[in-house]
């Protein structure tokens, strides 16, 4: 295998094209927009799940890895790209957990990781500045957050040094296949030929496919998002409650997010939420009623059935291989779906057992009008 085509330039795409283009491999990534401007720029970038023990064993196990690895691969980044995705091992606060406590400590026990119960007082001295009105809590401190903004602009400098090609605003329309085996992409701006094509499409990768095979169950979530303009120190650990969090970066802003809607493809936002969020936010700190909202986004992830994504050749055309489906959970098992899709490529040992992964049939439709998550998650 000598050449590989990615269509989409998120954290998905770009991860894996840095994997293949160390291990010799030429890469032309494909790319609608502009690199790592969809859900890999609007996300928080916590290094965990929200709640890890509500995901299935095949969720857990790309995030373990990912936990484990991140550290040195984004400082690595960060040495080759000399852009800082600004990783902090915060540590993350849950909140208003009772209900699901008992599922929570199984899940700890099984995979070996430490919730830490804190009182009332323990609280005000883990975060000084949180509601009064909290009585009690569990902390863990090995969970950590990267910039995504920061994350993806690093990535795309460092490939770009490394020789990857990165071809934005270009749009993929359709597939050139000889006896059944896919040869290349053909697009906007013309065709692209490699040995592998790489769809890493986020929430539109069913709607490139469609038209050639049947597709995995992958629809648009929005998920809205806002940022005060804080001052440092008045958050420092990334604290969730109610399922709202809120994320403390190196400069003293504070990431709020994020809601569940299904609009199909539209990033609109609104002030409703944007109420909803502040409202939030200062429920859990504060503080940060004395601080404004510098801005207000939305993204749409790659929403799938069980939040487990799709890793592999397609079964009903050669060459074709699949990265996404990652819901919520794109930076923190990213890194592992990448490595485990590369593992795949190019003929290694995969990191965990690739078959939980696979676009199976149970996992794909004929048909986009088939996909609704609304009911699923």
């Amino acid at each position: 295998m000598n050449k590989v085509i990615i269509i989409g330039a998120g954290i998905i795409g770009m991860l894996t094209a840095r994997m293949l283009s160390k291990a010799g491999v030429s890469v032309s990534i494909i790319e609608q927009g502009y690199a790592g401007r969809e859900s890999s720029w609007a996300g928080g970038g916590i290094i965990s799940p929200l709640y890890p023990w509500r995901y299935s064993d095949a969720v857990t196990r790309l995030a373990q890895w990912g936990q484990q690895y991140y550290p040195q691969v984004l400082d690595d980044i960060k040495q080759h790209s000399e852009i800082d995705p600004q990783y902090i091992q915060s540590g993350l606060l849950y909140l208003d957990i009772e209900d699901e406590l008992d599922q929570a400590r199984q899940w700890e026990s099984h995979y070996g990781y430490s919730f830490e119960p804190l009182s009332e007082k323990a609280l005000k001295l883990i975060e000084p500045g949180l509601n009064s009105s909290f009585r009690q809590g569990w902390f863990t401190d090995s969970i950590g957050q990267l910039r995504n903004p920061r994350m993806v602009r690093a990535l795309r400098e460092e490939l770009l040094r490394l020789g990857v090609t990165i071809n934005t605003q270009t749009q993929a329309q359709s597939f050139i296949v000889e006896n059944n085996r896919l040869k290349g992409v053909v697009t906007d701006k013309g065709s692209f030929y490699g040995d592998r094509v790489v769809v890493a499409g986020g929430a539109w990768s069913s709607r490139l496919l469609e038209q050639w095979v049947k597709i995995p169950k992958i629809a648009p979530v929005k998920g809205q998002m806002i940022v005060f303009k804080a001052a440092p120190g008045v958050v420092s650990r990334i604290v969730l409650s109610k399922g709202r969090y809120v994320i403390p970066r190196k400069d003293g802003r504070v990431v709020v997010g994020s809601t569940l809607e299904f609009d199909d493809f539209d990033k609109t936002t609104t002030e409703e939420v944007l109420s909803e969020l502040k409202q939030e936010a200062c429920r859990i700190i504060p503080a940060l009623k004395d601080y404004p909202v510098e801005k207000q986004w939305a993204g749409l992830r790659p929403g799938s059935v069980d939040g487990v994504p799709y890793i592999g050749e397609h079964p009903e055309l050669k060459n074709l291989y699949l990265n996404a489906g990652h819901f919520r959970n794109g930076v923190v098992i990213g890194l592992a779906s990448c490595q485990l899709l590369v593992n795949q490529l190019l003929g290694q040992k995969p990191i965990v057992d690739p078959e939980p992964y696979f676009l199976t049939e149970d996992r794909l439709v004929s048909d986009s009008s088939l996909i609704d998550l609304s009911t699923a998650i």
